[in-house]
């Protein structure tokens, strides 16, 4: 008899959270310097559709929180709604989250319903990671479990949004317009590459280096920040760690 209680209990507070993580407060648009992710000391595999062209790649539209919700706060928030308190606490973990993840795990990427847009993704969000034998498919049903399906949006939505962010907003052209192009020789300020951003795209963004194969710093990421309808930017409400070294770095040659 207790087991038949319990049962509803715990199917409540799993509801909870569930319900609470897509509560999120704006995402996170991604892209990456391809140059900057192969250009490593561990390189990077092609996508088996060719190398992408030396453009920004989309790597995903992530939701986030504006602010970590902790321990207090998703306790709060599960006794609005009726659930169990601790069941919910043990389902996040204690720290809490900073963003939202796999939402709905049985609710898988379907290739027909992105059939459409295959040859744009293909373009702008190709795959270059070793680990997925160069099929950008598993890129993308990656991206959809762990973040689409907390974004409340349909699988061509999530998908389709992505591409139109990337589209209105193009940062190979805007930095260039700014004279940061790649180049094997060239450095630029962490300064300026910030500002070009801002003016082109009339927001700003969080900005994240890594380290080439010589230990250099490179652009690697530019994290632009999104409305809960993935339709406009917005100036990012956090800031973040850049890993940038110095005030130089480069846009390495892809």
């Amino acid at each position: 008899m207790k087991l038949v209680v319990a049962l509803p209990l715990l199917l409540s507070s799993l509801l909870a959270v569930s319900s609470m993580a897509k509560d999120f407060d704006f995402f996170y648009f991604v892209q990456q310097w391809p140059g900057s992710f192969c250009g490593t000391s561990q390189g990077c595999c092609f996508p088996d559709t060719g190398k992408p062209a030396a453009d920004f790649g989309i790597h995903g539209l992530w939701p986030n929180y504006a602010q970590c919700q902790g321990r207090q706060g998703l306790a709060a928030r599960a006794m609005l709604g009726g659930a169990d308190v601790a069941a919910v606490i043990s389902a996040v973990g204690r720290r809490g989250k900073c963003w939202p993840e796999y939402c709905d795990d049985g609710n898988a990427l379907r290739p027909w319903a992105i059939r459409d847009l295959v040859r744009s993704l293909e373009q702008n969000w190709p795959t270059l990671s070793c680990k997925g034998n160069g099929r950008s498919f598993e890129f993308w049903s990656y991206e959809w479990k762990k973040h689409g399906t907390c974004s409340n949006l349909e699988q061509r939505d999530y998908f389709a949004s992505a591409l139109a962010v990337k589209a209105a907003h193009n940062l190979t052209e805007i930095l260039a317009g700014a004279g940061i192009v790649p180049s094997e020789s060239e450095t630029y300020s962490v300064s300026s590459v910030s500002e070009a951003i801002a003016q082109g795209t009339g927001f700003k963004a969080n900005l994240e280096c890594n380290r080439g194969a010589a230990g250099e710093a490179q652009l690697f990421q530019v994290y632009q920040c999104v409305d809960k309808e993935a339709k406009q930017l917005i100036d990012c409400p956090l800031s973040m760690p850049t890993k940038c070294r110095g005030d130089s770095i480069k846009l390495p040659v892809f």
